[in-house]
C-alpha cells in the first residue's frame, strides 16, 4: 500500500514527535500508516539535521529531503531493513564489502532497490556516530599524570595560615596502579620530582609518559605536536621514554586520569575532610596509607585488584630504572673567558674549559651536585659544583701550557721553588705570603722574589733574602735594591745581626771636620 505524504504532513509528524507523542499516536491523530511514520522517523533520525531544524525547513528544503509527493513501497522497504540487520552484524568482519551483500539482496529480492539507493538507505538506518573511540591500553606502555582541580590545605603551627597545596596523580592504565603525592605547586620542580617519585614508586618506566598540556611540561601546545620543555625532555631522556602530551581540546586521550582524580576524591580527599595537617610530609603519610588501601581494592569485572594486576602483569612490562634517579637541571648561557673559564653567575664562581673554546657562546647545565658545559649540544667539561663563591674550579687538562703554569699557583707551590734557592729564600717567601689578604698579590710578589736568581745566582739571592730578613724588610722591591746595589757582597757582622760600617781614611776626616766648619 503506497501513502503520500507532503511536506505540511511531515512538519506535522515532526511537531508531534518533538511534543513527545508516540509514532502510533501520531498515526491516530494524523489519520495515516503507523508505518509511514515510522519509516518517516527513521529517515528524520538518519539525516545531519536535528528534529527542530528540519522543522524550520521551508516545503521545498523539506520535499527535496525526504522526496515528498513521492510513493513509498512498505513492504519493500520493510524488506530492505530487516536484511540490513545481516549486514550490520557482519560490518566489522574482516573482508566485509557493501557490494557483496547487495549481490544477496539482489538474489533473494523480487524488486530489489539499485546499488545507490541500497547504500544510501544503509546510511539512513545507520549513520556514523561521532563518539568517543575506546581506547585498549597495553601494559607498561604509559603513566598518565595530572594534578587534581581541588586542593587540600596544610596549617602552619605557629600562625595558623592556611596554605593550599597542590596534588599530583599518576597511573599506569592497563592495571589502574595508582600513584598520589600532595606537593606546593604544579611548577617544573614540583612537577619533575612528583615524576620521578612516581617511577620510583612503580618501579620501573613506562615507553611514554601522557601528560596533559601543563605550562611546567609544555612550552606551547598544539593538537598534532606539542612543544616540550627543555627540563621534561632531559627527565624523558634519563629515564628513556617519551612524552606524549594529550591533543588540545581531546577529552577523551585523558579520560582515564581524570577518572582516578574523581576516585581520588572519593578514596583520599572525603576521608581526611576533618583532619588538619601541619606539614607536607605529614600530609603525604596519610595519602600514603590511603592509596595503598585504595590499590588493594578488589575489581568485580577484573576479580583482582589494581596492585595485584600491576605484580602479576604489569610490572614485567616496564623499563628497569637507571641507576641514580634524575636531579633537575637548571641552565645558564656563559662565554668562555680569555683564561679558559666560564662565569658560574649563581655562585659567581669560574669553571674551566678546553683552552680550544675561547671566545665561544656555551650553555652550562646544573644540578645541586654537578656542572656542565656544553658547546653546540656536546658536552665538553663536566665538574662537581663548588658552592664556594669566588672560587675557580680547575680541570688542568682542559688548560695550555701557559695556564697549566698559572693554575698550580698555590702557597706550596711557592715554597717548594723558593726552597731550592736557600733558606732565607723561602723564609721571605713564607712571609711574602702571609702579609697579603689577596692571595694572587702574594703569588706574584713571591715569584718576582724568586725570579731574581736568574740575573743574580742562587747565592746571591740568598744572602740578599738573609739581609732582608734580618730587617723584617722581606719585599720584592727591598731585596731586588740589595742585589742591585751589591749590598749582599758586604761582610756580615753575625755577633750584631748588623753589616759593619765601611773603613773613612783619617785624611778624609780631617777634610771632612773642615768642611763642617
Amino acid at each position: 500500500m503506497a501513502n503520500i505524504l507532503d511536506p505540511m504532513d511531515l512538519k506535522q509528524i515532526l511537531t508531534l514527535h518533538i511534543d513527545g507523542l508516540s509514532n502510533r499516536r501520531i498515526a491516530v491523530i494524523l489519520g495515516i500508516s503507523r508505518n509511514t511514520v515510522n519509516t518517516y522517523i527513521k529517515l528524520f533520525s538518519a539525516s545531519d539535521y536535528p528534529f527542530t531544524s528540519l522543522l524550520e525547513l521551508d516545503n521545498a528544503a523539506l520535499a527535496e529531503l525526504f522526496s515528498s509527493y513521492t510513493t513509498i513501497d512498505t513492504d519493500r522497504h520493510n524488506e530492505l531493513m530487516l536484511f540490513f540487520e545481516g549486514v550490520n552484524r557482519a560490518r566489522n568482519h574482516p573482508g566485509f564489502t557493501f557490494l557483496y551483500h547487495y549481490q544477496q539482496y539482489v538474489e533473494q529480492s523480487k524488486d530489489p532497490y539499485s546499488y545507490t539507493q541500497f547504500l544510501e538507505h544503509y546510511r539512513r538506518k545507520y549513520p556514523i556516530e561521532k563518539g568517543s573511540m575506546k581506547l585498549d591500553h597495553v601494559a607498561g606502555q604509559e603513566m598518565f599524570i595530572d594534578f587534581a582541580g581541588k586542593k587540600l590545605q596544610i596549617v602552619d603551627r605557629d600562625t595558623g595560615e592556611v596554605t593550599n597545596v597542590e596534588v599530583f596523580v599518576a597511573i599506569l592504565p592497563y592495571s589502574q596502579y595508582t600513584y598520589v603525592q600532595a606537593c606546593m605547586t604544579q611548577r617544573r620542580a614540583d612537577l619533575i620530582s612528583c615524576c620521578r617519585n612516581a617511577l620510583q614508586f612503580f618501579q620501573g618506566v613506562p615507553r611514554a609518559i601522557v601528560s596533559d598540556n601543563l605550562k611546567s611540561a609544555v612550552n606551547r601546545a598544539s593538537k598534532y605536536e606539542a612543544e616540550i620543555n627543555r627540563t621534561f625532555k632531559d627527565f624523558a631522556r634519563h629515564y628513556n621514554c617519551v612524552i606524549n602530551p594529550t591533543r588540545s581540546y581531546a577529552a577523551q586521550d585523558k579520560a582515564l586520569v581524570e577518572n582516578a582524580v574523581h576516585l581520588t576524591y572519593q578514596r583520599i580527599y572525603y576521608p581526611i575532610r576533618q583532619m588538619t595537617f601541619f606539614s607536607l610530609d605529614e600530609l603525604n603519610v596519610h595519602i600514603r596509607q590511603l592509596l595503598k588501601r585504595y590499590n588493594e581494592l578488589f575489581f568485580k569485572r577484573k576479580e583482582s585488584s589494581r596492585i595485584e594486576l600491576y605484580q602479576r602483569i604489569e610490572r614485567q612490562y616496564l623499563k628497569s630504572l637507571p641507576y641514580e634517579p634524575y636531579e633537575l637541571k637548571d641552565y645558564k648561557r656563559a662565554k668562555v673567558q680569555k683564561m679558559g673559564y666560564v662565569y658560574f653567575s649563581p655562585d659567581k664562581s669560574y669553571y674551566s674549559v678546553p683552552y680550544r673554546f675561547i671566545g665561544k657562546e656555551t650553555m652550562i647545565h646544573y644540578t645541586d651536585t654537578r656542572v656542565e658545559v656544553y658547546y653546540n649540544h656536546q658536552r665538553i667539561a663536566l665538574h662537581p659544583r663548588n658552592l664556594s663563591k669566588g672560587s675557580y674550579i680547575t680541570n688542568t687538562d682542559h688548560l695550555s701550557s701557559t695556564h697549566k703554569f698559572y693554575s698550580d699557583w698555590n702557597p706550596e707551590f711557592f715554597k717548594r721553588k723558593a726552597a731550592t734557592h736557600g733558606e732565607y729564600v723561602l723564609k721571605c717567601v713564607e712571609r711574602i705570603l702571609t702579609s697579603q689578604d689577596y692571595p694572587e698579590i702574594g703569588y706574584k710578589r713571591a715569584l718576582g722574589v724568586i725570579e731574581l736568581y736568574r740575573s743574580y745566582s742562587s747565592e746571591r739571592l740568598n744572602n740578599a733574602c738573609r739581609r732582608a730578613w734580618e730587617t723584617e724588610a722581606c719585599s720584592y722591591g727591598h731585596i731586588k735594591n740589595i742585589l742591585k746595589n751589591n749590598m749582599d757582597k758586604l761582610p756580615y757582622d753575625e755577633t750584631r745581626g748588623e753589616e759593619p760600617k765601611p773603613h773613612i781614611p783619617y785624611h778624609a776626616n780631617i777634610r771632612g771636620a773642615s768642611a763642617y766648619k
